[in-house]
């Protein structure tokens, strides 16, 4: 299943940096509003441990890792739900994206343009926060109106759905993002058709300077503080450090270089993994002499729906599954020696499958 994730931001808060970091395509970077315009789209690995256990084992031809896609989206002004800016082309890109990626400045440094002429993290926050709460009330209103008519005449499916859209319009009108009002997921399903912006799960990027990328400062501090009641995740990492690690194509080199700075892994590894979380996805494998590769599948799905992103007839002729856990793996050394010490599970259509399992699908179309 393919994942889409949108770094947003106001300008000049190291977004392109950071997106420069995290994939192979290189946003333009310069020190001023609006240097990143159309969308660039990077395709980054996700960082498992689990895959190089599997190369040791099995020694395959090639190896493919889940990937998720990041896309660079053109910075946002005060004033964008109105076509401020690149207001228009920002939320029609953000619209698209499954989670957002929202990367505050948390450093201060007088070479380096601040749209708003200071550093307030808070304030950058609520900024972007207020613009993209103004978009979904105006999606809101245009349904309110319809809905409610609806509802007034019987319509039993309108009564439901003016309930949720009143609750999610009041708590709009005061200042607070859709995500925050607990929505279920047949509530959010209802909703859907309003492709709401502030509904998206976000993580928030604490960028800092060198200083402050073990204990943070003052404005990380600040941040994680306004982003307390949201249940979000604050990674906090240098964008300019992250970067020069990119770079490093030998793995010894770049283990010397986070240990200087104190780190035991770069800040994008954890950016990348709380991506997932924060989506609650898992992934599975499959492995063998020609390939290993990691799927992606949310947490929960059965094993037919998880065979269905191999290919949609593994998940319309299902048959079985054969599941054999990475520990027993690493133990037996082959799947040859967990089947004879019976570690091969065999699992029909109601197996829920696990973060971790390697699997195999017998179906018949």
């Amino acid at each position: 299943m393919s994942l889409q994730c949108g770094i947003v931001g106001l300008p000049n808060v190291g977004k392109s940096t950071l997106f420069s970091a995290l994939s192979s395509a290189k946003a333009e970077a310069a020190n001023y509003p609006f240097c990143t315009i159309e969308p660039n789209v990077g395709v980054v690995e996700v960082p498992d441990e689990r895959m190089q256990i599997l190369e040791g084992l099995v020694n395959p031809q090639r190896m493919v890792p889940t990937i998720v896609e990041i896309v660079d989206i053109a910075g946002l002004v005060r004033g964008a739900s109105k076509g401020q800016g690149l207001g228009n082309q920002f939320l029609a890109n953000i619209r698209e994206v499954d989670a957002i990626i929202h990367v505050v400045r948390c450093f201060a440094d007088d070479n380096i343009v601040h749209v708003e002429g200071r550093v307030n993290p808070v304030s950058d926050k609520e900024i972007i926060d207020l613009e993209l709460q103004l978009k979904d009330l105006d999606s809101i209103e245009k349904k309110f109106a319809r809905v409610e008519k609806a509802a007034r005449v019987g319509d039993a499916k309108a009564k439901v759905e003016l309930e949720i859209i009143t609750r999610v319009k009041n708590a709009l009108l005061h200042g607070k993002s859709v995500r925050a009002v607990g929505l279920t997921e047949d509530e959010k399903a209802a909703i859907a058709d309003l492709q709401l912006l502030t509904i998206k799960p976000v993580i928030y990027v604490a960028n800092v300077d060198e200083s402050a990328i073990i204990n943070g400062n003052e404005y990380v501090d600040q941040l994680k503080a306004a982003v307390a009641e949201e249940n979000a995740e604050v990674i906090v990492l240098c964008a300019a450090i992250e970067s020069e690690i990119a770079e490093m194509e030998d793995p010894e080199e770049r283990a010397v270089f986070l240990e200087e700075y104190g780190l035991k892994e770069s800040g994008l590894n954890r950016l990348i993994r709380a991506s997932y979380h924060i989506l609650n996805l898992i992934t599975y494998f499959t492995a063998g002499v020609k390939e290993v590769r990691a799927w992606t599948i949310q947490r929960g799905w059965k094993a037919p729906q998880a065979a269905g992103v191999i290919h949609t007839d593994f998940e319309k002729g299902f048959i079985r599954a054969e599941v054999i856990k990475l520990s027993d793996y690493e133990k037996y050394k082959t799947e040859a020696a967990c089947r004879d010490a019976g570690k091969i599970s065999v699992e029909g259509k109601e197996y829920v499958v696990q973060d971790g399992d390697i699997m195999h699908f017998r179906f018949n179309v």
